[in-house]
């Protein structure tokens, strides 16, 4: 009983983190992995939206530049984990 005052704040320490960490995974109201306001469909079609103009530009660009590399003479840039 001697050492309570001193085992209360090392208790504390991982019991808060605990019920932090357990709010968290709570979420609130909304369901696990939803975004909020339901902004999931709209951010899946921009993201279809841009993955086309990029694939539209990129195709543009080969068109303009050939086979050997862009209008400078310079190889065109790949994007890091696609294969050339």
């Amino acid at each position: 009983m001697d050492n309570l005052p001193y085992l209360l704040p090392v208790l504390a320490c991982p019991v808060g983190m605990g019920l932090m960490m357990w709010l968290m995974m709570r979420g609130g109201d909304r369901p696990r992995g939803a975004a909020p306001g339901g902004q999931d469909q709209a951010q899946a079609q921009e993201l279809r939206r841009l993955r086309g103009e990029v694939e539209a530009l990129r195709g543009e660009l080969g068109q303009r530049a050939g086979p050997g590399g862009a209008e400078t003479g310079e190889p065109v840039p790949q994007r890091p984990g696609s294969s050339a």
